[in-house]
Protein backbone atom coordinates (compact mmCIF):
# COMPACT_ATOMS: atom_id res chain seq x y z
CA UNK A 1 0.00 0.00 0.00
CA UNK A 2 1.58 3.57 -0.62
CA UNK A 3 2.89 5.03 2.22
CA UNK A 4 3.61 2.50 4.58
CA UNK A 5 7.11 0.27 3.63
CA UNK A 6 7.08 -3.37 5.00
CA UNK A 7 11.00 -2.41 6.46
CA UNK A 8 9.68 -0.14 8.70
CA UNK A 9 7.48 -2.02 10.55
CA UNK A 10 7.83 -5.55 10.47
CA UNK A 11 11.94 -5.58 10.79
CA UNK A 12 11.62 -3.82 14.00
CA UNK A 13 9.05 -5.63 16.01
CA UNK A 14 5.87 -3.17 15.44
CA UNK A 15 2.47 -5.18 16.78
CA UNK A 16 0.04 -6.34 14.21
CA UNK A 17 -2.29 -3.49 15.56
CA UNK A 18 0.36 -0.96 14.98
CA UNK A 19 1.04 -2.28 11.45
CA UNK A 20 -2.92 -1.98 11.33
CA UNK A 21 -3.26 1.37 12.22
CA UNK A 22 -0.66 2.68 9.92
CA UNK A 23 -1.94 1.16 7.00
CA UNK A 24 -5.29 2.15 7.72
CA UNK A 25 -4.23 5.83 6.81
CA UNK A 26 -4.14 5.06 3.69
CA UNK A 27 -7.24 3.03 3.11
CA UNK A 28 -9.75 3.27 -0.04
CA UNK A 29 -12.80 4.25 0.94
CA UNK A 30 -15.31 1.09 0.41
CA UNK A 31 -17.11 2.90 -2.23
CA UNK A 32 -14.24 3.35 -4.63
CA UNK A 33 -13.25 -0.26 -3.67
CA UNK A 34 -16.28 -1.18 -4.84
CA UNK A 35 -16.42 0.49 -8.17
CA UNK A 36 -13.20 -0.72 -8.66
CA UNK A 37 -14.01 -4.16 -8.52
CA UNK A 38 -17.42 -3.55 -10.73
CA UNK A 39 -19.73 -3.37 -8.19
CA UNK A 40 -22.95 -1.09 -9.17
CA UNK A 41 -23.75 2.13 -6.31
CA UNK A 42 -27.12 0.24 -5.57
CA UNK A 43 -25.32 -3.28 -4.65
CA UNK A 44 -23.08 -1.09 -2.26
CA UNK A 45 -24.40 -1.12 1.57
CA UNK A 46 -21.85 1.18 3.53
CA UNK A 47 -21.05 0.16 7.16
CA UNK A 48 -19.14 4.04 7.45
CA UNK A 49 -16.48 4.47 5.48
CA UNK A 50 -14.56 0.97 5.19
CA UNK A 51 -16.72 -1.63 5.70
CA UNK A 52 -20.00 -2.40 3.46
CA UNK A 53 -22.52 -5.44 3.06
CA UNK A 54 -23.08 -6.24 -0.81
CA UNK A 55 -26.65 -6.70 -1.78
CA UNK A 56 -25.82 -10.33 -3.64
CA UNK A 57 -29.11 -11.01 -5.21
CA UNK A 58 -28.68 -7.96 -7.80
CA UNK A 59 -24.96 -8.44 -7.90
CA UNK A 60 -26.19 -12.26 -9.08
CA UNK A 61 -29.03 -11.44 -10.87
CA UNK A 62 -26.73 -8.73 -13.25
CA UNK A 63 -23.73 -10.86 -13.92
CA UNK A 64 -25.73 -14.24 -14.09
CA UNK A 65 -24.69 -14.65 -17.77
CA UNK A 66 -20.75 -13.80 -16.60
CA UNK A 67 -17.94 -16.50 -16.67
CA UNK A 68 -17.01 -17.01 -13.41
CA UNK A 69 -13.43 -16.56 -12.52
CA UNK A 70 -10.50 -19.26 -10.72
CA UNK A 71 -11.17 -21.05 -7.65
CA UNK A 72 -8.62 -21.29 -5.16
CA UNK A 73 -8.91 -22.38 -1.88
CA UNK A 74 -6.56 -22.15 0.97
CA UNK A 75 -6.12 -24.94 3.59
CA UNK A 76 -3.13 -26.63 5.65
CA UNK A 77 -1.09 -28.87 7.17
CA UNK A 78 -1.54 -30.29 10.92
CA UNK A 79 -1.29 -27.43 12.74
CA UNK A 80 0.52 -26.97 15.94
CA UNK A 81 -1.37 -25.03 19.21
CA UNK A 82 -0.20 -22.01 17.72
CA UNK A 83 -1.66 -21.98 14.69
CA UNK A 84 0.80 -21.50 11.32
CA UNK A 85 -0.97 -18.57 9.45
CA UNK A 86 -3.48 -19.94 7.06
CA UNK A 87 -5.50 -16.55 7.17
CA UNK A 88 -2.00 -14.35 7.30
CA UNK A 89 -1.42 -16.57 4.01
CA UNK A 90 -4.86 -16.10 1.81
CA UNK A 91 -4.42 -12.46 2.70
CA UNK A 92 -0.61 -12.30 1.39
CA UNK A 93 -1.66 -14.54 -1.82
CA UNK A 94 -4.09 -12.08 -2.60
CA UNK A 95 -1.70 -9.29 -2.15
CA UNK A 96 0.66 -11.43 -4.46
CA UNK A 97 -1.57 -11.92 -7.27
CA UNK A 98 -2.32 -7.97 -6.74
CA UNK A 99 1.39 -6.89 -7.65
CA UNK A 100 1.38 -9.78 -10.57
CA UNK A 101 -1.65 -7.28 -12.29
CA UNK A 102 -4.77 -9.65 -11.54
CA UNK A 103 -7.68 -8.99 -11.01
CA UNK A 104 -7.89 -10.97 -7.49
CA UNK A 105 -9.93 -11.40 -4.33
CA UNK A 106 -10.26 -13.16 -1.02
CA UNK A 107 -13.20 -14.68 1.28
CA UNK A 108 -12.09 -15.55 5.10
CA UNK A 109 -14.20 -15.95 7.81
CA UNK A 110 -15.71 -13.72 10.30
CA UNK A 111 -13.86 -13.86 13.49
CA UNK A 112 -15.44 -15.52 16.74
CA UNK A 113 -15.03 -13.23 20.34
CA UNK A 114 -14.21 -16.74 21.80
CA UNK A 115 -10.50 -16.70 20.29
CA UNK A 116 -10.12 -12.69 19.30
CA UNK A 117 -10.49 -12.12 23.44
CA UNK A 118 -8.78 -15.65 24.10
CA UNK A 119 -5.32 -17.25 22.47
CA UNK A 120 -5.94 -17.69 19.12
CA UNK A 121 -6.31 -13.56 18.10
CA UNK A 122 -9.09 -12.47 15.30
CA UNK A 123 -7.55 -14.06 12.17
CA UNK A 124 -7.38 -10.76 10.25
CA UNK A 125 -3.85 -12.45 9.13
CA UNK A 126 -0.82 -10.46 10.43
CA UNK A 127 2.12 -8.43 9.88
CA UNK A 128 2.26 -6.85 6.41
CA UNK A 129 -0.61 -9.19 5.10
CA UNK A 130 -3.55 -8.01 6.89
CA UNK A 131 -7.61 -7.39 6.71
CA UNK A 132 -8.52 -4.21 7.45
CA UNK A 133 -9.65 -2.10 9.20
CA UNK A 134 -8.76 -4.43 11.94
CA UNK A 135 -10.83 -3.59 15.01
CA UNK A 136 -14.70 -3.55 13.38
CA UNK A 137 -13.44 -6.99 11.76
CA UNK A 138 -11.96 -7.89 15.39
CA UNK A 139 -15.22 -6.69 17.03
CA UNK A 140 -18.43 -7.59 15.52
CA UNK A 141 -18.12 -5.96 11.94
CA UNK A 142 -21.95 -5.38 11.33
CA UNK A 143 -23.38 -7.60 13.60
CA UNK A 144 -23.60 -10.81 11.46
CA UNK A 145 -22.13 -13.41 14.53
CA UNK A 146 -24.98 -11.90 17.04
CA UNK A 147 -27.78 -12.28 14.66
CA UNK A 148 -26.90 -15.79 14.52
CA UNK A 149 -26.61 -15.82 19.11
CA UNK A 150 -29.80 -13.92 18.87
CA UNK A 151 -32.21 -16.48 16.31
CA UNK A 152 -30.54 -19.46 17.87
CA UNK A 153 -31.01 -18.19 21.67
CA UNK A 154 -34.75 -17.19 20.14
CA UNK A 155 -35.19 -20.28 19.45
CA UNK A 156 -34.27 -21.80 22.56
CA UNK A 157 -36.87 -19.36 24.42
CA UNK A 158 -39.11 -20.98 21.99
CA UNK A 159 -38.45 -24.25 23.23
CA UNK A 160 -38.56 -24.06 26.94
CA UNK A 161 -41.04 -21.87 27.07
CA UNK A 162 -43.47 -24.34 25.31
CA UNK A 163 -42.42 -27.59 27.54
CA UNK A 164 -43.55 -24.58 30.78
CA UNK A 165 -46.69 -23.46 29.53
CA UNK A 166 -47.33 -27.36 28.14
CA UNK A 167 -46.51 -28.52 31.58
CA UNK A 168 -48.47 -25.77 33.85
CA UNK A 169 -51.86 -25.41 31.08
CA UNK A 170 -54.47 -27.91 30.49
CA UNK A 171 -55.11 -29.13 26.85
CA UNK A 172 -57.85 -26.68 26.97
CA UNK A 173 -55.99 -23.82 27.63
CA UNK A 174 -53.26 -24.53 24.90
CA UNK A 175 -56.18 -25.60 22.74
CA UNK A 176 -57.99 -21.60 23.06
CA UNK A 177 -54.36 -20.17 22.04
CA UNK A 178 -53.85 -22.47 18.69
CA UNK A 179 -51.60 -25.14 19.91
CA UNK A 180 -51.57 -28.66 20.21
CA UNK A 181 -49.25 -30.47 23.02
CA UNK A 182 -45.64 -31.08 21.29
CA UNK A 183 -45.11 -33.21 24.37
CA UNK A 184 -41.31 -32.51 24.26
CA UNK A 185 -38.81 -35.38 25.92
CA UNK A 186 -37.00 -33.07 28.86
CA UNK A 187 -33.92 -36.05 28.03
CA UNK A 188 -33.74 -35.56 24.32
CA UNK A 189 -32.98 -32.35 23.95
CA UNK A 190 -30.25 -31.24 21.35
CA UNK A 191 -30.39 -27.65 21.58
CA UNK A 192 -29.32 -24.98 24.16
CA UNK A 193 -27.79 -21.50 24.33
CA UNK A 194 -24.77 -20.00 23.07
CA UNK A 195 -22.73 -17.16 23.26
CA UNK A 196 -19.85 -15.76 21.76
CA UNK A 197 -16.72 -15.70 24.14
CA UNK A 198 -15.16 -19.13 25.61
CA UNK A 199 -17.29 -19.94 28.42
CA UNK A 200 -16.18 -23.05 30.16
CA UNK A 201 -18.21 -22.54 32.90
CA UNK A 202 -21.64 -22.58 30.71
CA UNK A 203 -20.71 -25.85 29.14
CA UNK A 204 -23.25 -27.69 31.34
CA UNK A 205 -26.29 -25.67 33.39
CA UNK A 206 -29.10 -25.78 34.99
CA UNK A 207 -32.43 -23.81 33.76
CA UNK A 208 -35.89 -23.21 35.40
CA UNK A 209 -34.81 -22.73 38.70
CA UNK A 210 -37.36 -21.30 41.11
CA UNK A 211 -41.36 -21.65 40.74
CA UNK A 212 -43.52 -22.73 38.01
CA UNK A 213 -43.78 -19.12 36.54
CA UNK A 214 -39.54 -19.48 36.08
CA UNK A 215 -39.70 -21.76 33.09
CA UNK A 216 -39.38 -25.19 32.67
CA UNK A 217 -36.51 -26.59 34.97
CA UNK A 218 -34.32 -28.61 32.94
CA UNK A 219 -30.49 -29.82 31.95
CA UNK A 220 -29.39 -27.55 29.35
CA UNK A 221 -26.14 -26.33 28.20
CA UNK A 222 -24.03 -23.28 26.07
CA UNK A 223 -21.83 -23.68 22.67
CA UNK A 224 -19.57 -20.68 21.49
CA UNK A 225 -21.74 -19.30 18.83
CA UNK A 226 -19.52 -20.16 15.89
CA UNK A 227 -20.98 -23.75 16.45
CA UNK A 228 -24.72 -22.91 15.67
CA UNK A 229 -26.04 -24.73 13.63
CA UNK A 230 -27.58 -21.62 12.13
CA UNK A 231 -23.63 -20.62 11.10
CA UNK A 232 -23.33 -23.76 9.01
CA UNK A 233 -26.49 -22.71 7.30
CA UNK A 234 -25.58 -19.19 6.61
CA UNK A 235 -22.09 -20.82 5.27
CA UNK A 236 -24.64 -22.88 2.87
CA UNK A 237 -27.87 -20.65 2.20
CA UNK A 238 -28.35 -20.26 -1.39
CA UNK A 239 -30.99 -17.33 -0.79
CA UNK A 240 -33.08 -16.04 1.58
CA UNK A 241 -35.74 -18.47 0.43
CA UNK A 242 -33.13 -21.49 1.58
CA UNK A 243 -32.26 -19.89 4.54
CA UNK A 244 -35.78 -19.68 5.65
CA UNK A 245 -36.61 -23.29 4.91
CA UNK A 246 -33.53 -24.44 6.55
CA UNK A 247 -33.82 -22.58 10.18
CA UNK A 248 -37.48 -24.01 9.30
CA UNK A 249 -36.60 -27.81 9.68
CA UNK A 250 -34.15 -27.14 11.94
CA UNK A 251 -34.41 -29.81 15.17
CA UNK A 252 -34.43 -28.53 18.57
CA UNK A 253 -35.77 -31.35 20.31
CA UNK A 254 -37.97 -35.04 20.05
CA UNK A 255 -41.42 -35.49 21.51
CA UNK A 256 -41.44 -38.46 23.83
CA UNK A 257 -42.80 -40.81 20.91
CA UNK A 258 -39.48 -39.79 19.14
CA UNK A 259 -41.17 -37.02 17.05
CA UNK A 260 -38.26 -34.16 15.87
CA UNK A 261 -39.77 -31.27 17.63
CA UNK A 262 -38.36 -28.28 14.78
CA UNK A 263 -38.28 -24.53 14.96
CA UNK A 264 -41.47 -24.26 12.58
CA UNK A 265 -43.06 -26.54 15.18
CA UNK A 266 -42.45 -24.13 17.84
CA UNK A 267 -43.80 -21.14 14.81
CA UNK A 268 -40.47 -19.38 15.49
CA UNK A 269 -39.11 -20.38 12.34
CA UNK A 270 -40.16 -16.87 10.59
CA UNK A 271 -38.66 -14.72 13.62
CA UNK A 272 -35.53 -17.07 14.04
CA UNK A 273 -34.90 -16.08 10.24
CA UNK A 274 -35.48 -12.69 10.38
CA UNK A 275 -32.97 -11.66 12.71
CA UNK A 276 -31.02 -13.73 9.63
CA UNK A 277 -31.58 -11.24 6.80
CA UNK A 278 -29.27 -8.57 6.92
CA UNK A 279 -26.51 -11.11 8.02
CA UNK A 280 -26.87 -13.22 4.52
CA UNK A 281 -25.08 -10.33 3.26
CA UNK A 282 -21.61 -10.51 2.34
CA UNK A 283 -19.28 -8.02 4.07
CA UNK A 284 -16.82 -6.60 1.87
CA UNK A 285 -13.39 -4.83 3.43
CA UNK A 286 -9.72 -4.90 2.04
CA UNK A 287 -6.26 -6.00 2.35
CA UNK A 288 -3.31 -3.83 3.67
CA UNK A 289 -2.64 -3.26 -0.05
CA UNK A 290 -5.66 -2.83 -1.45
CA UNK A 291 -7.66 -5.88 -2.61
CA UNK A 292 -11.13 -6.63 -2.03
CA UNK A 293 -11.56 -9.46 1.02
CA UNK A 294 -14.95 -10.91 1.72
CA UNK A 295 -16.04 -11.39 4.69
CA UNK A 296 -19.16 -14.30 5.33
CA UNK A 297 -19.48 -16.59 7.99
CA UNK A 298 -16.90 -17.86 10.98
CA UNK A 299 -17.55 -21.34 12.07
CA UNK A 300 -14.33 -23.33 12.89
CA UNK A 301 -13.77 -26.81 10.90
CA UNK A 302 -13.13 -29.08 13.86
CA UNK A 303 -16.91 -28.47 15.44
CA UNK A 304 -18.84 -27.29 12.08
CA UNK A 305 -18.12 -27.07 8.08
CA UNK A 306 -15.38 -24.27 8.63
CA UNK A 307 -15.95 -22.28 5.43
CA UNK A 308 -16.36 -18.97 4.19
CA UNK A 309 -19.81 -19.00 3.04
CA UNK A 310 -21.54 -20.14 -0.43
CA UNK A 311 -22.73 -16.97 -1.28
CA UNK A 312 -19.70 -14.40 -1.23
CA UNK A 313 -17.71 -17.37 -3.78
CA UNK A 314 -20.29 -16.94 -5.65
CA UNK A 315 -20.55 -13.34 -5.81
CA UNK A 316 -16.53 -13.14 -5.77
CA UNK A 317 -16.30 -15.47 -8.58
CA UNK A 318 -18.48 -12.86 -10.73
CA UNK A 319 -16.47 -9.99 -10.50
CA UNK A 320 -12.99 -10.98 -10.31
CA UNK A 321 -10.89 -13.63 -12.02
CA UNK A 322 -8.93 -15.18 -9.52
CA UNK A 323 -10.79 -15.93 -6.17
CA UNK A 324 -9.39 -17.07 -3.37
CA UNK A 325 -11.36 -18.79 -0.38
CA UNK A 326 -11.13 -20.54 3.14
CA UNK A 327 -10.92 -23.50 4.54
CA UNK A 328 -10.60 -23.73 8.18
CA UNK A 329 -8.08 -25.82 9.79
CA UNK A 330 -6.04 -28.78 8.14
CA UNK A 331 -6.96 -30.55 4.77
CA UNK A 332 -8.33 -34.02 6.60
CA UNK A 333 -10.59 -31.46 8.20
CA UNK A 334 -11.36 -28.05 6.25
CA UNK A 335 -10.28 -29.46 2.93
CA UNK A 336 -12.72 -32.64 3.06
CA UNK A 337 -15.68 -30.44 4.15
CA UNK A 338 -14.97 -27.79 1.27
CA UNK A 339 -14.58 -30.71 -1.30
CA UNK A 340 -17.62 -32.65 0.15
CA UNK A 341 -20.27 -30.92 1.51
CA UNK A 342 -19.16 -26.53 0.18
CA UNK A 343 -18.49 -28.03 -3.29
CA UNK A 344 -21.52 -30.79 -3.16
CA UNK A 345 -23.62 -28.28 -2.30
CA UNK A 346 -22.23 -25.13 -4.26
CA UNK A 347 -21.75 -27.03 -7.70
CA UNK A 348 -18.90 -24.81 -7.66
CA UNK A 349 -15.08 -26.88 -8.87
CA UNK A 350 -12.04 -25.42 -7.83
CA UNK A 351 -8.92 -24.96 -10.18
CA UNK A 352 -6.25 -25.21 -7.04
CA UNK A 353 -5.69 -25.72 -3.55
CA UNK A 354 -2.64 -24.23 -1.19
CA UNK A 355 -1.55 -26.25 1.56
CA UNK A 356 0.20 -23.60 3.95
CA UNK A 357 2.89 -25.44 5.54
CA UNK A 358 5.47 -23.79 8.30
CA UNK A 359 9.36 -25.79 9.48
CA UNK A 360 7.61 -25.03 12.86
CA UNK A 361 4.62 -27.27 12.72
CA UNK A 362 6.95 -29.90 11.08
CA UNK A 363 9.39 -29.94 13.37
CA UNK A 364 6.33 -30.73 15.87
CA UNK A 365 5.25 -33.40 13.85
CA UNK A 366 8.66 -34.56 13.57
CA UNK A 367 9.34 -35.16 17.43
CA UNK A 368 9.68 -31.80 19.19
CA UNK A 369 7.86 -30.82 21.91
CA UNK A 370 4.31 -29.44 21.22
CA UNK A 371 4.63 -25.61 21.89
CA UNK A 372 2.06 -24.15 24.02
CA UNK A 373 0.43 -21.07 23.63
CA UNK A 374 1.45 -18.00 26.03
CA UNK A 375 4.91 -20.31 27.19
CA UNK A 376 8.27 -19.75 25.42
CA UNK A 377 9.04 -22.13 21.93
CA UNK A 378 11.03 -25.11 23.51
CA UNK A 379 14.63 -24.62 21.96
CA UNK A 380 14.13 -26.87 19.00
CA UNK A 381 12.07 -24.08 17.47
CA UNK A 382 14.84 -21.76 17.15
CA UNK A 383 17.80 -23.88 16.21
CA UNK A 384 18.66 -25.82 12.59
CA UNK A 385 16.91 -29.21 12.76
CA UNK A 386 16.46 -30.54 9.56
CA UNK A 387 16.03 -34.39 10.49
CA UNK A 388 13.19 -33.14 12.69
CA UNK A 389 11.97 -31.33 9.23
CA UNK A 390 12.30 -34.48 7.36
CA UNK A 391 10.59 -36.58 9.94
CA UNK A 392 7.49 -34.19 9.99
CA UNK A 393 7.43 -33.52 6.25
CA UNK A 394 5.31 -36.97 6.69
CA UNK A 395 2.33 -34.92 7.92
CA UNK A 396 2.32 -32.85 4.41
CA UNK A 397 2.66 -34.89 2.04
CA UNK A 398 -0.62 -37.08 3.87
CA UNK A 399 -2.70 -33.79 3.20
CA UNK A 400 -1.06 -33.20 0.07
CA UNK A 401 -2.41 -36.36 -1.02
CA UNK A 402 -5.96 -35.37 0.58
CA UNK A 403 -5.96 -32.98 -1.86
CA UNK A 404 -5.13 -34.76 -4.98
CA UNK A 405 -7.84 -37.51 -3.87
CA UNK A 406 -10.12 -34.48 -5.14
CA UNK A 407 -9.00 -34.32 -8.99
CA UNK A 408 -7.39 -30.34 -8.04
CA UNK A 409 -3.96 -29.46 -8.19
CA UNK A 410 -2.04 -28.81 -4.61
CA UNK A 411 0.41 -25.98 -4.19
CA UNK A 412 2.66 -26.31 -0.82
CA UNK A 413 2.72 -22.74 0.19
CA UNK A 414 6.26 -22.79 3.39
CA UNK A 415 5.65 -19.59 5.07
CA UNK A 416 8.67 -18.44 6.05
CA UNK A 417 9.70 -17.48 9.95
CA UNK A 418 12.56 -15.54 10.40
CA UNK A 419 14.14 -18.43 12.13
CA UNK A 420 13.96 -21.23 9.31
CA UNK A 421 17.39 -22.43 7.53
CA UNK A 422 17.81 -22.77 3.53
CA UNK A 423 18.40 -26.05 4.63
CA UNK A 424 15.13 -26.81 6.41
CA UNK A 425 13.12 -25.06 3.51
CA UNK A 426 14.88 -26.88 1.01
CA UNK A 427 14.14 -29.99 2.52
CA UNK A 428 10.81 -29.87 2.16
CA UNK A 429 10.85 -28.23 -1.53
CA UNK A 430 12.56 -31.56 -2.25
CA UNK A 431 9.75 -34.15 -0.83
CA UNK A 432 7.20 -32.01 -2.07
CA UNK A 433 8.53 -31.90 -5.74
CA UNK A 434 9.31 -35.74 -5.42
CA UNK A 435 5.55 -35.94 -4.85
CA UNK A 436 4.46 -33.79 -7.57
CA UNK A 437 3.49 -30.86 -5.74
CA UNK A 438 4.49 -27.32 -6.33
CA UNK A 439 5.98 -25.33 -3.83
CA UNK A 440 6.80 -21.89 -3.08
CA UNK A 441 8.30 -20.37 -0.61
CA UNK A 442 6.50 -17.18 0.65
CA UNK A 443 7.36 -14.47 3.29
CA UNK A 444 4.22 -12.58 3.11
CA UNK A 445 4.35 -11.78 6.98
CA UNK A 446 7.44 -9.96 6.54
CA UNK A 447 6.93 -8.36 3.24
CA UNK A 448 3.17 -8.30 2.19
CA UNK A 449 2.72 -8.82 -1.23
CA UNK A 450 6.12 -8.74 -2.54
CA UNK A 451 6.90 -11.66 -0.74
CA UNK A 452 4.87 -13.84 -2.03
CA UNK A 453 5.30 -13.48 -5.62
CA UNK A 454 6.69 -16.97 -5.76
CA UNK A 455 3.60 -18.45 -4.28
CA UNK A 456 1.43 -16.14 -6.62
CA UNK A 457 3.26 -17.57 -9.79
CA UNK A 458 2.84 -20.71 -8.40
CA UNK A 459 -1.06 -20.73 -8.20
CA UNK A 460 -1.48 -18.91 -11.37
CA UNK A 461 0.30 -21.72 -13.10
CA UNK A 462 -1.57 -24.31 -10.99
CA UNK A 463 -5.01 -22.67 -11.89
CA UNK A 464 -4.09 -23.31 -16.00
CA UNK A 465 -3.88 -26.82 -15.14
CA UNK A 466 -6.98 -29.47 -16.28
CA UNK A 467 -8.61 -30.06 -13.03
CA UNK A 468 -10.24 -34.03 -12.73
CA UNK A 469 -12.78 -32.77 -9.49
CA UNK A 470 -14.42 -35.78 -8.42
CA UNK A 471 -16.35 -35.95 -4.83
CA UNK A 472 -14.96 -38.74 -2.09
CA UNK A 473 -18.64 -40.13 -1.72
CA UNK A 474 -22.59 -40.30 -3.36
CA UNK A 475 -25.22 -39.56 -0.63
CA UNK A 476 -26.29 -42.70 -1.50
CA UNK A 477 -23.28 -44.05 0.26
CA UNK A 478 -25.10 -45.71 3.88
CA UNK A 479 -23.58 -43.14 6.34
CA UNK A 480 -21.33 -46.11 7.98
CA UNK A 481 -19.54 -46.69 4.80
CA UNK A 482 -19.22 -42.72 4.30
CA UNK A 483 -17.42 -42.45 7.70
CA UNK A 484 -15.28 -45.50 7.14
CA UNK A 485 -14.16 -43.87 4.12
CA UNK A 486 -13.38 -40.61 5.20
CA UNK A 487 -11.48 -42.61 8.37
CA UNK A 488 -9.52 -44.94 5.76
CA UNK A 489 -8.70 -42.04 2.55
CA UNK A 490 -8.26 -38.73 4.33
CA UNK A 491 -7.44 -40.13 8.51
CA UNK A 492 -5.57 -42.83 7.49
CA UNK A 493 -7.02 -45.27 10.12
CA UNK A 494 -7.46 -48.83 10.06
CA UNK A 495 -10.88 -48.98 10.71
CA UNK A 496 -14.25 -46.88 12.84
CA UNK A 497 -15.88 -48.16 16.03
CA UNK A 498 -18.72 -46.66 17.65
CA UNK A 499 -20.40 -46.22 20.56
CA UNK A 500 -23.46 -47.62 21.53
CA UNK A 501 -25.41 -44.23 21.33
CA UNK A 502 -23.35 -43.32 18.06
CA UNK A 503 -24.98 -46.68 16.46
CA UNK A 504 -28.39 -46.10 17.58
CA UNK A 505 -28.50 -42.36 16.71
CA UNK A 506 -26.97 -43.26 12.84
CA UNK A 507 -29.31 -45.92 12.52
CA UNK A 508 -32.24 -44.12 13.22
CA UNK A 509 -31.29 -41.64 10.69
CA UNK A 510 -29.89 -44.11 8.02
CA UNK A 511 -33.89 -45.45 8.31
CA UNK A 512 -35.45 -42.02 7.50
CA UNK A 513 -35.28 -41.25 3.24
CA UNK A 514 -34.91 -37.65 4.18
CA UNK A 515 -32.20 -37.64 6.52
CA UNK A 516 -29.74 -40.57 4.80
CA UNK A 517 -29.23 -38.48 2.17
CA UNK A 518 -27.81 -35.63 4.04
CA UNK A 519 -24.20 -34.40 4.25
CA UNK A 520 -21.18 -35.88 6.29
CA UNK A 521 -19.71 -33.37 8.74
CA UNK A 522 -17.04 -35.11 11.07
CA UNK A 523 -16.38 -33.33 14.06
CA UNK A 524 -12.68 -34.26 14.98
CA UNK A 525 -9.64 -33.06 16.94
CA UNK A 526 -7.78 -30.24 14.60
CA UNK A 527 -4.51 -31.13 16.22
CA UNK A 528 -3.81 -34.78 14.60
CA UNK A 529 -5.02 -36.75 11.65
CA UNK A 530 -6.48 -39.04 14.05
CA UNK A 531 -8.82 -38.49 17.12
CA UNK A 532 -6.44 -37.93 19.36
CA UNK A 533 -4.64 -34.51 19.73
CA UNK A 534 -1.13 -36.57 21.42
CA UNK A 535 -0.45 -38.50 17.66
CA UNK A 536 1.37 -36.04 15.74
CA UNK A 537 3.16 -36.78 12.36
CA UNK A 538 1.16 -39.76 10.28
CA UNK A 539 -0.16 -42.02 13.32
CA UNK A 540 -0.87 -45.60 11.89
CA UNK A 541 -2.59 -48.75 13.29
CA UNK A 542 -5.35 -47.10 14.81
CA UNK A 543 -8.94 -47.19 14.54
CA UNK A 544 -11.09 -43.94 14.70
CA UNK A 545 -13.98 -43.83 17.52
CA UNK A 546 -16.76 -42.13 17.07
CA UNK A 547 -18.55 -41.87 20.65
CA UNK A 548 -21.83 -39.71 18.66
CA UNK A 549 -23.79 -38.74 16.13
CA UNK A 550 -25.70 -35.52 15.89
CA UNK A 551 -28.27 -34.59 13.29
CA UNK A 552 -28.30 -30.82 11.69
CA UNK A 553 -31.65 -31.10 10.21
CA UNK A 554 -31.36 -27.03 8.71
CA UNK A 555 -28.30 -27.43 7.44
CA UNK A 556 -28.76 -31.43 6.42
CA UNK A 557 -25.52 -32.73 8.12
CA UNK A 558 -25.20 -35.52 10.06
CA UNK A 559 -22.15 -34.89 12.37
CA UNK A 560 -20.11 -37.75 13.94
CA UNK A 561 -18.39 -37.06 16.77
CA UNK A 562 -14.98 -38.43 17.41
CA UNK A 563 -13.52 -38.01 20.81
CA UNK A 564 -13.65 -35.85 23.58
CA UNK A 565 -14.93 -32.51 21.55
CA UNK A 566 -16.55 -29.45 22.97
CA UNK A 567 -18.77 -27.11 21.63
CA UNK A 568 -17.74 -24.49 23.93
CA UNK A 569 -14.16 -23.63 24.46
CA UNK A 570 -12.58 -22.53 27.45
CA UNK A 571 -10.20 -19.45 28.25
CA UNK A 572 -6.77 -19.97 28.57
CA UNK A 573 -4.93 -18.34 32.18
CA UNK A 574 -3.29 -15.88 29.63
CA UNK A 575 -6.02 -14.75 27.23
CA UNK A 576 -5.81 -12.22 24.88
CA UNK A 577 -7.95 -9.74 26.96
CA UNK A 578 -5.50 -8.72 29.48
CA UNK A 579 -3.96 -7.08 26.41
CA UNK A 580 -6.54 -4.71 25.15
CA UNK A 581 -6.82 -1.91 25.76
CA UNK A 582 -9.19 1.50 24.99
CA UNK A 583 -6.87 5.18 24.61
CA UNK A 584 -10.44 7.00 26.28
CA UNK A 585 -8.78 10.70 24.78
CA UNK A 586 -8.82 8.79 20.57
CA UNK A 587 -11.28 5.77 21.85
CA UNK A 588 -8.26 4.21 19.68
CA UNK A 589 -8.47 0.05 20.59
CA UNK A 590 -4.97 -0.73 20.90
CA UNK A 591 -3.14 -4.95 22.03
CA UNK A 592 -5.98 -6.29 18.94
CA UNK A 593 -4.15 -9.55 16.88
Amino acid sequence: MQGIKWEDYTGKGAKDYEIAAAAEKYLMKISKLAEKMGLLEEEVLPYGHYVAKIDFPKVLERLKDKKDGKYIDVTAITPTPLGEGKSTTILGLVQGMGLLGLNVAAAIRQPSGGPTMNIKGSAAGGGMSQCLPLTPFSLGLTGDINAIMNAHNLGMVALNSRMQHEENNTDKFLESRGLSRLNIDPDNVGFGFVMDLAAQCLRNIIIGIGGKRDGFLMQSKFGIAVSSELMAILALASDLPDLRRRIGQITLAYSKEGKPVTANDLEVGGAMTAWMVEALKPNLLQTIEGQPCFVHAGPFANIAIGQSSIIADRVALKLVDYHVTESGFAADIGFEKFWNLKCRYSGLIPNAAVVVATVRALKCHGGAPVPKPGNPLPEEYSKPNVALVEKGVENLLHHVEIVKKSGISPVVCINAFVTDTKEEIAAIRNACERAGARVAVSEHWLKGGEGALELAHAVKDACEEKTSFKLLYSLDMPFKERISLVAREIYGADGVDYSSEAEKKLALYQSDATTSKFGLCMVKTHLSLSGDPNLKGVPKNYRLYVRDALIYSGAEFVVPVVGDISLMPGTASDPAFRRIEVETDTGKITGLF
